[in-house]
């Protein structure tokens, strides 16, 4: 059984978060109701993971199809929205179509294809995030920018293939303001693309991926760490 401290400790910790959010989205000019927060749990336990969901939490996000088949079978899967945030390798596709309500890391045709032959088979219209590598960081997965409108050109024609946004991953720095021109890029290419979601933004810098457009923000550590 999780201690009545940890109990607490994650309320306290999503209300701090989400009042955040309220507060960057405010000074944007924002309404704070566009912005989802998505609560990664590759760090917590099903103890853990349970305790969100019972202080409110609607949408998970995991780095893993493994773990997340594992959290699967201890929780009520019907209870949230499960968010695939992580690399997507394909021979895991067929799990990750089976379980995530979104895959956010969508990085190659090649993946597009095998997705949407997954959901065909499932009966399933797979709600899709286009990852990005806006930071021309090599150690980084994701779309070069410059190749965005072609993937699109090929994948828009794709059935049970729901492309909805764009995703990335600012590079990591102690300054959050360093995130900023990422994010930028990334609402300019969804403005040009007319795509609504953007996924960016994390425990470090999810207030500035707020004021600049974000629908969804992926924080993790500040919900389950001390």
């Amino acid at each position: 059984m999780i201690g009545y401290d940890v109990k607490k400790m994650i309320k306290e910790n999503l209300a701090s978060v989400r009042e955040r959010i309220v507060r960057a989205a405010e000074r944007a000019g924002r309404d704070p109701n566009a912005v989802k927060l998505i609560v990664v749990t590759k760090e917590a336990d099903i103890e853990a993971v349970r305790e969100a969901i019972a202080a409110g939490v609607t949408d998970i996000g995991e780095n893993r199809v493994k773990e997340a088949l594992l959290k699967r079978q201890a929780l009520d899967l019907h209870l949230v929205n499960w968010h695939m945030i992580g690399h997507l390798q394909s021979k895991k596709v067929h799990d990750a179509v089976s379980l995530f309500s979104f895959i956010h890391s969508v990085d190659s045709l090649k993946l597009a294809y095998i997705i949407t032959k997954e959901a065909e088979k499932q009966g399933k219209s797979q709600d899709i995030l286009i990852e990005v590598n806006v930071s021309g960081e090599e150690s980084k997965f994701g779309i070069k920018p410059e190749g965005l409108e072609k993937f699109l050109e090929e994948a828009r024609s794709l059935k049970h293939f729901n492309i909805l946004g764009l995703m990335t991953m600012a590079p990591f720095a102690q300054d959050p303001e360093s995130a900023r021109p990422c994010f930028k890029k990334l609402k300019e290419l969804a403005l040009r693309h007319s795509l609504k979601e953007l996924s960016m933004g994390m425990t470090q810098d999810f207030e500035v991926a707020v004021e600049e457009g974000a629908t969804m923000v992926r924080v993790g550590s500040a919900i389950f760490k001390k």
